[in-house]
């Protein structure tokens, strides 16, 4: 059976619904912000989380279907609403948004159900590993907090030979994230072959993310093409057929995907064409991590998830965090948090 068709038809009762929102302060210059869809019906409420990347974008929400659904009809209701006051600065935040909600709807729909997610698709969430996703160079006040973590980093052209060669004999990163997918936003990395040689001859045993193939660095990358991944790109299965090769593995952030059965049709192909995944997530702040971090658990929970609890975002570092791999305790919905025993570890 494929996963969606296990969801679809569950039915889901809206009487009302609220936002919040959450703020962290990652910078001077940046402030991180979310929203919490709360869904209530029948005694039970229902949450998503809104990762959208412009904290103006988050003043206004729209108004959603009350009333009796299934979760089928309610993203086809969801098809004839507006999202957003406008269109948004990135067509990517529309997903983002639909994301949130059919979130929320699923957690909903499972709570008023008594069941969770694991136990409808006939899956057993297991201990779920997970890397740090940075961009910083100093990698020494995560490695003194908890030495065994383990990386993904986006490498930029001031990456010079002898950091490279210093960061390797580490041997902690799992993924470099070349970035070259991105167009129009703060991470923009344009392409830079030397950069793709350099990582790619020091990182043999590391997926290569999102790189820029041109003229100049396809022929750098194309003898590692078994380790090159995607992840900006990907909203669907269709952008994983337009790919210019086909992959061995893929970034799946679930977000990207807008509906849930995109996401789900998404982890039927992959499952189908022995296409590995490994998660990732979008800076989540409230309840949308917990989320990401289950469906890795119940998917692909042994790959170098980006999914490190939210505490690893924070712009001081504090002990006590969980580490990898994480063991979450799942609550009926669409619901996961780190259990005591991985934070007593």
């Amino acid at each position: 059976m494929a996963a969606y068709d296990a969801l679809r038809d569950l039915p889901l009762l809206i009487e009302n619904v609220e936002t919040d929102r959450l703020t962290l302060d990652l910078s001077s210059e940046f402030t991180r912000v979310t929203t919490v869809v709360r869904m209530r019906g029948d005694g039970h409420e229902g949450a998503g989380e809104d990762v959208t990347y412009d904290g103006a974008a988050h003043a206004v929400f729209p108004e959603l279907p009350r009333g009796e659904h299934t979760l089928a009809s309610f993203s086809a209701a969801l098809d004839e609403i507006e999202l957003f006051d406008g269109p948004p600065r990135h067509g990517a935040f529309l997903d983002y948004r639909r994301w949130a909600i059919e979130a929320a709807a699923l957690d909903l729909a499972l709570r008023q159900a008594g069941t969770t997610l694991g136990d409808v698709l006939g899956r057993e969430p297991r201990p779920l590993s997970f890397v740090v996703s940075t961009r910083a160079t100093d990698l020494d006040p995560v490695l003194a907090l908890y030495p065994s973590t383990r990386f993904k980093l986006d490498p930029t052209p001031d990456w010079s030979n002898g950091y490279v060669a210093a960061l390797a004999a580490r041997e902690v990163v799992d993924c470099v994230d070349l970035k070259g997918a991105y167009h129009g936003t703060v991470v923009d990395n344009p392409p830079d072959a030397e950069l793709y040689r350099r990582v790619a001859e020091a990182f043999p045993r590391a997926w290569i993310e999102d790189p820029a193939l041109t003229a100049e660095t396809d022929p750098v990358l194309e003898p590692h093409r078994d380790r090159v991944t995607w992840d900006a790109p990907i909203h669907s299965w269709a952008d994983v057929e337009s790919l210019p090769f086909p992959p061995r593995c893929l970034n799946c952030k679930p977000s990207r995907f807008g509906t849930l059965e995109r996401l789900f049709d998404f982890y039927d192909r992959c499952a189908e064409r022995g296409i590995s995944i490994y998660g990732g997530g979008q800076m989540e702040l409230g309840i949308g991590r917990g989320q990401i971090e289950l469906l890795a658990a119940l998917f692909h929970p042994e790959a170098p998830n980006d999914v490190a609890p939210s505490g690893y975002n924070e712009p001081r570092l504090r002990p006590g965090l969980p580490t990898s791999p994480l063991r979450l305790d799942v609550e009926p919905g669409f619901r996961a948090t780190a259990s005591a025993e991985t934070l007593a570890r």
